[in-house]
């Protein structure tokens, strides 16, 4: 389980005379429940990225609390990332390795024996249909190859809680559906914690148990997709979504 609570960060743009500040993520809260997908939905710029570096231990928060499993983020990070699988994107595969051996070597970072790390990469190959991949070298993989071999990377110490970063990003549709898929049989049959970023409503909607919509950097909304569209009277979710961001003058402006 993941808990955030009034999570803040400000970043300086520019320098000297130019400089500014920015508030990137402005009391931020939501609870993702285990063997349940958590989507965070907004705009671009809404702080959602800003939000899982922070909850990843990538970045310090200026104040608010982040709490996995119990463990706090802040104090003790190198717990709380033992039971983390996070995924930002599908760069920083090392392309001379084959995908195997960019798996065990992460696998080895988190203390794991070549053995087990091995035995493990075999059993995420069948969960996400990668077996042709594993003796390949990365060099030269489409977008959806390497967003698979990243998410098997990210699952390789059988983390409970998972972190996505717009996981479909340049994903072509079978590659995203494949994706999707994945997903569900980590939350159904693993019940796992799965937490993603998102600004496609179609993506959410379909794949989400529960959605935290955020704004300007702020939590505006969570519930179910049902319980957001009873919420706003809605029966589009596309509508709700863009009340629940924006506010009710824009939807109404959007519709007509």
């Amino acid at each position: 389980m993941i808990e955030v609570k009034n999570l803040s960060r400000r970043f300086t743009q520019g320098s000297g005379r130019k400089a500014r500040s920015v508030q990137a993520v402005d009391g931020v809260s939501f609870t993702a429940a285990d063997g349940r997908i958590t989507g965070l939905l907004g705009p671009n710029g809404a702080g959602k990225t800003t939000t899982l570096r922070m909850v990843a231990a990538l970045l310090p928060p200026d104040s608010g609390q982040i709490h996995v499993d119990g463990l706090d983020v802040i104090a003790q990070p190198g717990q709380a990332l033992a039971r983390m699988g996070v995924l930002s994107d599908a760069r920083g595969l090392y392309p001379r390795l084959t995908a195997r051996e960019n798996i065990v070597y992460y696998g080895r970072l988190h203390g794991m024996t070549s053995a087990a790390a091995n035995s493990r990469v075999d059993i995420l190959a069948r969960m996400l249909d990668m077996g042709p991949l594993l003796e390949r070298r990365t060099e030269g993989f489409s977008q959806g190859e390497r967003m698979k071999t990243a998410l098997a990377r990210a699952l390789i110490h059988d983390p409970p809680n998972i972190i996505l970063d717009e996981p479909t990003n340049g994903l072509d549709v079978l590659a995203t559906r494949a994706l999707r898929d994945s997903l569900r049989r980590l939350r159904d049959d693993a019940g796992k914690c799965i937490v993603f970023s998102s600004h496609i409503m179609q993506e959410v909607e379909r794949l989400c148990d529960e959605v935290v919509v955020v704004a300007q950097g702020r939590t505006v909304a969570q519930g179910s997709v049902p319980e957001l569209l009873a919420r706003t009277a809605q029966t589009d979710f596309e509508e709700t979504f863009v009340q629940l961001a924006f506010g009710t003058a824009a939807a109404t402006g959007a519709a007509s």
